[in-house]
Formats: C-alpha cells, structure tokens, sequence
C-alpha cells in the first residue's frame, strides 16, 4: 500500500547539471592575462524563462509613473443644472450635460492614477540575474578586464580605444565599483555604453545589451554573492 501512495506522489524534477566556463582576462589594451573560470552557479546554469519573463516584466511595470488621470461627471466644470424638462420635449430625460455621453462631458470607467507595481520574492529576482548571465556566458558575450585603475583621469577618447581593443560592439553593458570614479565619467558619454553599480546589476540591464564587461572586482562569486 505505501508503494502504491508513493508511486501517486509528485515526482520532483532532476535540475540541469551546471555548465563550467571560462573567459579571457585581458588588460585595458587588449592583452591577454590568462584565463578565468566563471562560477558556475551565476553563469553556468540553463536559464529559466518563465522566470525571467516574470522579474523583467514586473520591473519594467515598477518605472510606468501611474499617474495619467481623467475627470469623471462629477470632476467636469459645468452643469449644476437640468438642461432642459424633464417632461414634454419628446426626449429622454437628462441631469446634466456632464454625463459621459455629451460633448465635454466626464469619462466613464477612465484611467485612475494607480501603482503599476508588482511584488517579487528575492530568490525570483536572484534566479532571473542568474539565468540573464548564464545566457549572456553562454552566448561568449563576456568580456573581463582586470581593472580601470590605469585612467588617471578621465577620458571618453581611452574608453573608445578600450572597447575597439577588447573587440567589443554593440550595446555594452559596464559593470563598475565604487572606486571606478574615472571610468564611469569615460563611459557616460558613449551611447552604445551603459554603467551600472555591481550592486544594482539585474537581469533586465544584462539581457537589454549586448556584452557585459566586468573588472576582477565587479566578476560575480561566491565570495561577492
């Protein structure tokens, strides 16, 4: 009888094994420093679309302001008083010339202001980082320098030459630290790059460009998790 309830219980699903991968490390020239394995619990997982969908969907409904509005019967300036009799016009009878079905009149069922935001538990947001990066490994579109300290000052003209030399194109996405002072004022200007703090790294910026470049600082790991 046990085997039998047990048989009918639900079966849980065997997780895809993580895959190992690795980059090159290269200087802000371009040169080769050796190679890095990623961790493979942020970048070798299969990613989870549903999920993914979900986060994504709920942060881009969280920046919608929510604050068109319309003016019901009541709102609309005008008509305190009875158009017309109420009896001997051959006419349906009327209130008000604000009702919603004259010229001018209040809008039924309108847009209210209303918040467009949606909860979502962390380990959702969490997973849909990790599937954005796995993706993104799994595509070969990252890309690790081994920092920015060299830029003394900053210069837009170095992060051109920086990102032709590493062989990066399209849509970039920077991931920075908080030192990289310097290399967040090189890249602003650039409208193919765009910066983020490693702590606001999130699955919409990885998916919405096309490389993602990361320091030896910023590379997600174990440690950092």
């Amino acid at each position: 009888m046990s085997d039998v309830f047990t048989l009918r219980g639900p079966v849980k699903k065997d997780r895809p094994a993580l895959v190992e991968r690795s980059i090159t490390r290269r200087s802000l020239s371009g040169a080769e420093l050796g190679s890095v394995a990623l961790e493979p619990m942020f970048f070798g997982i299969t990613p989870h679309m549903a999920v993914l969908h979900q986060v994504i969907k709920a942060q881009l409904a969280a920046k919608r302001s929510g604050t068109q509005s319309t003016k019901t019967r009541k709102e609309v300036r005008g008509g305190g008083r009875k158009p017309f009799n109420q009896k001997g016009t051959g006419g349906a009878r009327q209130g008000t010339i604000r009702a919603p079905h004259y010229p001018g009149g209040g809008i039924a069922l309108g847009p209210r202001p209303r918040s467009y935001e949606q909860k979502t538990p962390k380990r959702m947001i969490r997973l849909a980082l990790y599937s954005a990066l796995s993706d993104r490994a799994a595509l070969e579109r990252v890309a690790l320098v081994d920092s920015f300290d060299a830029w003394s000052e900053p210069k837009t003209k170095e992060a051109i030459i920086t990102l032709e030399a590493l062989g990066l194109e399209g849509k970039i996405l920077v991931v920075l630290g908080r030192d990289d002072e310097n290399a967040f004022r090189s890249f602003r200007n650039l409208m193919n790059v765009k910066t983020i703090d490693a702590g606001e790294l999130n699955a919409y910026d990885v998916l919405d460009c096309d490389w993602v470049l990361f320091t030896d600082a910023t590379l997600p790991t174990q440690e950092t998790d």
